[in-house]
């Protein structure tokens, strides 16, 4: 069946958009959907590739214009996802990827409760503080007023994965992968073996692991 919504959210620094990149390669049909934004590219980044990147203006025209599925102000910066990608996801008889993050999510399952929405964790707050600052030394932003706060909002964030149909904790690249696809696959009806795989990230199922991970964050 295509034209499954699924909407992705990790704390910055969880290794999503890696994690995506890695299921998309393992799964047909899957498009995803590239956001718009007001900030700035970082490194490499392309506009159209990462992101659409506009003005605050432009943004804003397109908010007043109803133009969006979702849109956030992160960090001082508009994100959001407009309503033509899924439009053009099902024209084309594919799924579509959302990833955004939490604000965004809530808007999306508001408005299509059918949408499946599966939450990012990074294995511990230390781990996560090790990836943002790796990823900081590569963007040459080396601002701890900038870490610290990425940090301060990922426990937020963490605290709302209850929210989520599925949680899976990004440790073993190989094997997040592996959940990532076997949650697809289950909500298409397709993939023999996967159903267990699928099931045992479900939050509903609360598995240890989870609990384990939101402990460390102190969250209950």
């Amino acid at each position: 069946m295509a034209g499954i919504l699924f909407i992705i959210s990790a704390p910055s620094g969880s290794g999503k958009s890696t994690l995506v990149a890695q299921v998309r390669t393992l799964v047909e049909g899957l498009e995803f959907s590239i956001s718009y934004t007001t900030r700035a590219p970082r490194g490499s980044e392309t506009d159209g590739r990462e992101y659409h990147f506009t003005s605050r203006e432009s943004f804003e025209q397109m908010i007043a214009a109803d133009e969006f599925m979702e849109w956030a102000e992160v960090f001082g910066n508009y994100y959001g996802t407009a309503r033509r990608a899924l439009e053009h996801a099902r024209a084309a008889a594919k799924d579509l990827l959302l990833d955004i993050d939490v604000q965004g999510a809530k808007q999306v399952m508001r408005r299509m409760p059918e949408a499946v929405s599966i939450f990012i964790l990074p294995p511990s707050p230390e781990v996560l503080e090790m990836r943002l600052r790796h990823r900081s030394e590569a963007e040459h932003m080396t601002s701890e007023e900038v870490i610290e706060r990425r940090l301060q909002q990922a426990r937020s964030e963490v605290e709302q994965v209850w929210e989520y149909k599925y949680a899976l904790v990004n440790d073993v690249l190989d094997q997040a992968t592996a959940e990532l696809r076997a949650i697809v696959l289950c909500e298409r009806g397709e993939g023999e073996g996967v159903q267990a795989m699928a099931a045992s990230c479900r939050t509903d199922a609360r598995p240890a692991r989870l609990d384990a991970v939101l402990e460390s964050f102190h969250v209950g």
